[in-house]
């Protein structure tokens, strides 16, 4: 059992988003935030993640100082275009269903970031909801090309 300990702790040292980091405050869970690496001269940045609440809950703010600004956004089709708009009200988690911030629906919206997004380097976010509270989670940072999450067996 610890050789198979040992060997998987040393194929994790070759990617450094081997292990999932989830985080939970309340009943709120929060599962592998991360963002894309950015191009050097980009403005702006998504951050993703999985949230769910067990009783229900909303997200209602999120804040990072790697940013001017920090919002919860809302990507959509509208008659045929794509449209973003920042989530006023927040985001609405509804009892015992995973929401999926991902590229293209909903995320946070990292506007006027202070330096480009390195692929491997990591950053403070904290969330707050509006019945769990505040929770500083670590936003990892994945390639420009990734999509998604890493699978860790759970979603």
């Amino acid at each position: 059992m610890l050789k198979k300990f040992a060997v998987g702790a040393l194929m994790c040292l070759s990617t450094a988003l081997c292990a999932a980091h989830d985080y939970t405050v309340g009943d709120v869970t929060i599962e592998h935030p991360w963002a894309r690496a950015t191009p050097p001269k980009a403005v702006n940045a998504g951050g993703f993640m999985l949230l769910n609440s067990k009783g229900g809950d909303q997200l209602i703010a999120a804040s990072s100082d790697v940013a001017e600004k920090t919002e919860v956004h809302e990507m959509k089709m509208v008659d045929g275009v794509m449209k973003m708009r920042p989530l006023t009200a927040g985001l609405v988690l509804t009892p015992n269903q995973t929401v999926k911030l991902a590229p293209g629906g909903y995320h946070i919206m990292f506007i006027g970031i202070k330096q480009p997004f390195k692929e491997g380097d990591q950053f403070p976010l904290t969330l707050t909801f509006a019945k769990a509270g505040k929770v500083t989670v670590d936003v990892k940072v994945q390639a420009m090309t990734e999509m998604a999450a890493p699978q860790h067996g759970h979603e």
